[in-house]
């Protein structure tokens, strides 16, 4: 998972990839796909390796790197919560309240 300060490196080489695409596919006169796959997210996959060591090999995947899409750690099983704004822990089924986690019972 990327923090913010990382993200910061990453997110930035995939925003624009529509554009990067394009002007692969007419410089080099090859299909949409192949376009695609030659030339969408290898920077932004070189630099998520260079970071965290992990070799990415999907480029889509990285959007769903990003730590602060997650919540904070459940208080009673320590896993992350699935978003900022999540009543419940999907791994042990505390309840959130008031920034907190409450077992159910």
């Amino acid at each position: 998972m990327l923090e913010e300060h990382e993200w910061e490196k990453v997110g930035p080489l995939l925003s624009g990839a529509i554009q990067k695409i394009k002007d692969y596919r007419e410089e080099h006169g090859v299909s949409l796909a192949q376009a695609r796959d030659e030339s969408f997210g290898k920077d932004a996959l070189e630099m998520y390796k260079a970071i965290t060591g992990f070799e990415e090999t999907n480029p889509n995947a990285l959007w769903h790197h990003r730590l602060s899409l997650l919540g904070p750690p459940c208080g009673r099983c320590g896993n992350p919560l699935r978003t900022p704004v999540a009543k419940r822990c999907v791994e042990c089924g505390a309840v959130r309240s008031n920034k907190t986690i409450e077992p159910t019972r």
